[in-house]
Formats: C-alpha cells, structure tokens, sequence
C-alpha cells in the first residue's frame, strides 16, 4: 500500500513514520526546499508525550527542553501586573510536560523516519483524482504519481483540503486576531522567561527560550475582519502593526524596529478549523489542515501528534481505507473538541478588548498568581483535554492485516 502524506512538519513525519513501521510505503511531500528548523516554541504535553515515548524520541525533545520558569504581564505603562509560572497558565505539569523549539521537533520527529520514507521538497501538490481504487496525484512540478491514500498534514491553509472539500472559509472560524512573530537580538539579558504586554485589544511579547543571543518577538491585535490582503505581502504586515502599535511604549518601539528588520516574520490569523469530516473517498485529513485549534489553545502540536498515530493505528489493520478513516474520527473528534475549546478563552486573557476587561485580568492575576497549580483554576481544563485520549496498544508489524 502506497501513501502520499502533504506537509512535513508535526503530523506529516509523524505518520510517515508510524505508516512505515506499519508496512506501508510512504511519501512524503513538502513545499519548503527543506524540513524548517527554528521557529517559535512550542509544547507538548499529556498523551503526546506518550506518543514520543513509543517513536523513541522523546529523550531527544526532553533534551531540548527550554523550561520557561517565569511569564510577566505587563500593565500598558510598562508596569508588572503580575507573574506565573508557564505550567499555571496553560495547565501543564512541571516537570513532565515539555517546550522546545519548533523546528527541534520537526528535525526529530524527521530523523526519525529519515531512512525509512521518500521525501520530496521543494513540491507541492497541484491535482488530485480520486478514482475509487486509487488517487491519481500530479505535482506543481510536473512529477505524477499513484497512490492508495493520500493525507493532507498541510496546516491551517491547507492546500489538500482546498482541492478536494472546497475553500478554507467554509471550515475556517476566525477567532478574532492577527498576529506577527519574529526574532530579535536579545539585548535584554533574559534567560527561560516570557514578557507579556497588553493594552485593550492587543498584546505584545518577548519571549527568551533559553540562554541564547534570541530573542523571539510577537505582536498580536484584535481586528473585526482577518486581514486577508496582508497574508502575502510582508509589507503590509509591517504597516498594519505599526499602525496599531505606533504609539506604544514599553518596549513597542524596538520590537516594530525588530520586525522591520526581521527576515523571519510570520504573520497569519488565529483561527480554528471545524469540519463535519476530515475524509473523502481514499483522501483524510490530519493535524492543523484537519482541527487547528489556534495557538490559543496551546494544544496543536499535542493533538497532531496524538491524532497522527491514531490515524496510522487505523490504517495498521484496516482492509478499507474509508473505514480507516471513520475509526479515526470517531475515536479522535472528542479528543479535538475539549482541546480546540481551550482557546475560547485566549484572546481575552492575552489582549481583552477594553481597559476594565484588562483590569480585571491583571487584578485576578496579581490576587490568585500564588494561589495558582497546574492542577488548580487554570490548569483544570488544560490537564483534562491533554490527557482526554486514550492510545490503542503498540501494534507490530506482525499485527497488519492484508489490506485493500
């Protein structure tokens, strides 16, 4: 059995390698001319870690381990409105729950089925035909090929989704915000601690993962209507956030000279994914082009890794791809829900819309911080929808069944 997997970031070497280990062949296709190494942290936590456990790579991800021991909100005149540590904020456990940078994790999670699997970069998809017994696939460059499945693991803009269940704006729920990502020398000094400013409906923030010479910057602003046009041009993004930001202090003015200077600025929309199915016909979707559950949930890495490795258990005995992909979406959905509603509350917390939103939020922060514990008022939720999956027994290869 052949698979095509698009994208090659969390969900995609995932799969392909839990897809092999299963007896299947597998490609893997990735418009980037190679895996992304860098990028903002990111965490993993409650059943994923299990799921690393399993692939054998999770002493590699706890080694990369950045451990951010204190996060600081900012009142909008540059005074501490009070501190947390991360685990009070986003529900995880200190000492098991793990942060790295994203690119580490991509570069693990692609080692790890390095030998094992085709990876074609600098490609993407162009064409998909579904023909009952197969999917005929041409590629922007002109390549084609044939293939029994094919998995969109393309993100939030998913290019495979688009091509086969129609524009994204039907599925995409805009959660209010835009937002812009970047580095920055770290002038400060700061070491394994965050700095969280906000003003009524935006926020800003430096964040230093480590005893590094970087620094990663974010600013975040609410906007009625996403701000489509400046998705593609770099410009534009500038000039938006300085518009917005261009009177702020703090320390606003460095982190808009930083962006301007950047050459790593990610800029996009917080917003989530709902489909009322992630399959059609031998095509299924997974990770953030499937349930993007924004980072405001701060479980999108968590559950495409869980969703990944459930989705491959199911494809491990199956005689009927479709049915596959039932199993998995019956058994996965739930696990997406209670995760993807973290984040209702995100942007209120991070940036409220109005001065006494924001009092009150910082009031509640300087009152309850030190009453605060992963297992207390704001780690409750978090723990449950982390832990909320239960993985199938590791299979074997001896396990498949004869498929379709």
């Amino acid at each position: 059995m052949k698979a095509l997997i698009s994208g090659a970031s969390i969900a995609g070497p995932t799969l392909a390698y839990w897809l092999h280990r299963h007896g299947w062949e597998v490609t893997v296709v990735e418009r980037a001319p190679a895996i992304r190494g860098g990028g903002y942290p990111i965490d993993v936590r409650g059943v994923a870690l299990d799921v690393l456990d399993r692939m054998g790579v999770l002493s590699q991800v706890r080694a990369a381990h950045i451990d951010t021991r204190r996060l600081t909100f900012m009142t909008p005149t540059g005074k501490v409105a009070g501190q947390l540590r991360a685990e009070q904020l986003t529900g995880g456990t200190e000492g098991r729950d793990l942060e790295l940078p994203r690119g580490r994790l991509t570069t693990i999670l692609f080692d790890a089925a390095r030998d094992d699997v085709e990876w074609i970069f600098n490609d993407s998809i162009a064409t998909l035909d579904d023909h009952g017994d197969g999917v005929s696939v041409t590629f922007v460059s002109g390549a084609t090929g044939e293939f029994d499945i094919v998995i969109g693991a393309d993100g939030l803009h998913s290019t495979t989704r688009r091509l086969v269940f129609g524009p994204e704006d039907q599925f995409n729920r805009y959660l209010g915000y835009c937002f812009a990502g970047f580095t920055i020398p770290n002038d400060l000094g700061l070491s394994h601690e965050g700095l969280i400013w906000s003003a009524p409906g935006r926020m800003a923030a430096i964040y230093a993962p480590g005893c590094t010479g970087t620094l990663h910057g974010l600013l975040m602003t609410s906007r009625p209507q996403p701000p489509l046009a400046e998705l593609g041009d770099a410009d534009a993004q500038r000039t938006l956030m300085a518009s917005v930001f261009g009177g702020d202090g703090w320390l606003i003015p460095e982190l808009l000279h930083g962006m301007r200077a950047a050459d790593d600025v990610f800029f996009d929309v917080t917003s989530q994914i709902h489909m009322p199915s992630w399959s059609r016909g031998r095509v299924v979707l997974t990770g953030d082009a499937a349930h993007a559950p924004s980072f405001f949930s701060g479980q999108g890495t968590s559950i495409a890794l869980a969703g990944a490795y459930m989705l491959a258990d199911e494809l491990s005995t199956a005689t009927d791809p479709a049915a596959a992909f039932a199993a998995y979406e019956q058994k996965t959905r739930d696990f997406v829900r209670m995760n993807q509603a973290l984040a209702d509350s995100g942007g209120t917390t991070l940036a409220p819309a109005t001065s006494r939103a924001l009092w009150v939020r910082n009031h509640l922060l300087l009152k309850l911080a030190p009453l605060l514990a992963p297992t207390g008022l704001l780690g409750r939720a978090g723990r449950k929808a982390a832990t909320g999956l239960a993985l199938p027994p590791l299979r074997t290869s001896m396990d498949a069944a004869t498929r379709v």
